[in-house]
């Protein structure tokens, strides 16, 4: 029996007591669902049309440019989606509806056949074909963008005829659908890219609600609706500007005075300083979360012991972490996100049941010599210093002294994911959670992900069962692969999910109402923006 385990077992009568847990199943405080699944819904009863304006953080940072499979970040999958449809959509329950794919069949595990709505015609006036749909996901699949590895295995894409599109996949892979209907797996006009016509990284040319009409960068962009839509008569946005405002405090002046309609922000104090000023705050859950990443590969680095990494992730209560932090506003989480459906309960991981004081007891025999631990954060996001704060004064309860180290964005990445093995010993982040529970667990295999190899090892029973959570499609399976693959991240402790990322959103009702899930899967808070209804003042 290794420390771990012995002390675990001690404390055993600690696993259910909710102070000092290390994990816990609370949920955020919650927000009244005015209809199942949605926290807004338009008022159906406001037919003005008109030009509307909206803010948002920061702007797309792509390498590619605008070009939609190389598009990396949260914000930028919303932009885009404003041009560009994808074959699939995920509803407010994240079930599938459709997108420019008016139906779907599986005939087998390993085969698709979507049925393209060829009705749909790009800005320019050309009508879409399924070549457009074929070329697209071929293109897709022999690309370097990370979505080339969340699309999956992937082997071929035919057209059977005039409407009709097969993908073979070399293996079940059961995150298809989902990973289909996001932004970067949009449909792009594959003749005018092919003849040079047109330059998907500088230009947007797409089928959807909006037309991109200017981007100036970290300043705004324009988007004029698109007349040929389809479904241009839900559409009563006749001007979309989206503003780039990355201060908080003048995002939320915009809204108290009404020079915006909608705007986003990822702290949290934003619901009680913008409680009376006339907007109606939202909190959405999003599948997005927190991590803490620990780095067990630097050579002589006290964390390559497992068992203190463990403790270390046992010491932190990710409850108080929620609550102090993030204003109860969050809620902890597993590898699978605990929004999506078939997601592990956190409260169950090993790491939950050890309590404050076991975890103490296993960091003291781990042997650990008390070598003060750097964490660091990057300053982009002020609620990662709070998170560190909080994580701190419970690491230190615990005996382990931490400095936080503060460091703009590309410092940050440049010691934690450039550096092999990276120059840190822990660090706070977040990732995507996207819309099935096997999709992010993909990034927890460094030969698939890459980057994470910087920090975290390759272990064959956690890829076989990253594999397995993949393709295992049963719902009752599928759940206990979950819980097994949730309880071998936690115990290896190399990134270790903490809590939801929540989502606050301001909307002026005197300009704007428009559909609001309750929970996202993408981060696009801007998802219902083409059938929202623009409000005359007054």
């Amino acid at each position: 029996m290794n420390v771990r385990q012995s002390c675990t077992a001690a404390a055993g009568i600690l696993a259910l007591t909710l102070t000092g847990c290390g994990g816990g199943g609370a949920e955020p405080a919650a927000q009244a669902e005015v209809e199942p699944g949605y926290l807004a819904v338009a008022d159906d009863t406001a037919t003005a049309e008109g030009p509307v304006t909206v803010q948002v953080d920061y702007d797309s940072q792509e390498d590619g440019g605008l070009d939609p499979q190389l598009a990396t970040t949260a914000r930028s999958w919303s932009l885009f989606g404003l041009v560009y449809e994808t074959l699939v959509t995920v509803d407010a329950e994240f079930g599938f509806q459709p997108g420019l794919a008016t139906s779907w069949e599986q005939p087998d595990e390993t085969t698709y056949i979507f049925t393209i709505d060829t009705s749909a015609q790009f800005s320019n006036g050309r009508a879409l074909t399924v070549d457009d749909v074929a070329g697209t996901l071929e293109r897709l699949k022999d690309g370097v963008g990370v979505w080339a590895g969340q699309i999956g295995p992937v082997d071929s894409v035919e057209t059977l005829d005039d409407t009709k599109v097969q993908v073979n996949l070399s293996e079940p892979y059961t995150p298809f659908l989902a990973a289909l209907a996001n932004s970067p797996a949009g449909i792009l006009p594959m003749e005018e890219i092919e003849s040079g016509q047109v330059d998907i990284a500088t230009e947007m040319l797409g089928t959807g609600p909006f037309v991109m009409e200017s981007h100036r960068q970290d300043q705004n962009w324009v988007f004029s609706r698109h007349d040929g839509y389809r479904h241009a008569g839900d559409v009563l946005i006749t001007e979309l500007r989206v503003d780039i405002v990355g201060e908080d405090a003048t995002r939320q002046a915009a809204l108290r005075e009404g020079s915006t309609a909608l705007a986003n922000f990822s702290n949290v104090d934003a619901l009680s300083l913008l409680a009376n000023s006339g907007a109606t705050m939202y909190s959405q859950q999003q599948s997005d979360f927190y991590y803490i990443l620990i780095n067990g590969l630097r050579e002589d680095s006290p964390l390559n012991d497992q068992d203190l990494r463990f403790a270390l992730n046992a010491a932190i209560d990710r409850q108080a972490l929620s609550d102090s932090a993030l204003a109860g506003e969050s809620a902890p989480t597993g590898v699978t996100p605990s929004n999506l459906p078939g997601a592990c309960d956190p409260a169950d991981l090993p790491s939950a049941g050890v309590g404050a004081e076991g975890a103490a007891g296993l960091i003291e025999a781990s042997g650990y010599d008390g070598e003060p631990l750097d964490l660091l954060v990057y300053n982009s996001e002020p609620v990662l210093g709070q998170m560190a704060q909080v994580i701190q004064q419970q690491l230190e309860a615990a005996g382990v002294t931490v400095n936080i180290e503060q460091l703009d964005t590309a410092a940050y990445y440049e010691r934690t994911h450039s550096t092999v093995p990276g120059d840190f010993d822990m660090a706070l982040g977040w990732y995507a959670g996207y819309g099935d529970p096997a999709m992010v667990t993909r990034w927890w295999n460094p030969d698939i992900a890459g980057f994470s190899a910087a920090f975290a090892g390759s272990h064959e029973d956690l890829n076989g069962l990253i594999d397995q959570a993949a393709a295992e499609s049963e719902p009752a399976a599928r759940e206990q692969v979950f819980t097994e693959l949730c309880h071998t991240v936690d115990e290896y402790s190399e990134m270790v999910p903490l809590v939801h990322r929540p989502g606050i959103v301001g909307l002026n009702p005197d300009l704007l109402t428009m559909d609001l899930a309750a929970n996202e899967g993408y981060g696009d808070f801007l998802r219902y923006l083409p059938t929202a209804r623009p409000v005359s003042a007054g």
